[in-house]
């Protein structure tokens, strides 16, 4: 699944937001010897974006998913562009 493209509609920024995720995942979980971490064998099992806030301007309630993100392009739609 490709990660989203956001953009503010409120002040037009497309590089800086605040993303908070709620994520379950299974992982290995391999401690060495002297107590060391190491994560192995993640697996996402459910991911959901909670809230996107615009770093620029602060508005959360003005940010936009680009449809266009998936297909690869860095068009944005007309209606946005206005």
């Amino acid at each position: 699944m490709p990660t989203p493209r956001y953009r503010c509609a409120a002040c037009g920024n497309l590089t800086r937001f605040d993303v908070t995720t709620t994520t379950t995942e299974k992982a290995y979980y391999h401690y060495s010897v002297g107590g060391e971490l190491s994560i192995e064998d993640r697996l996402v099992i459910a991911a959901r974006v909670d809230q996107v806030s615009c770093r620029w301007c602060g508005h959360d309630r003005a940010v936009e998913v680009l449809e266009d993100a998936a297909s690869g392009t860095d068009e944005v739609p007309g209606e946005l562009g206005a």
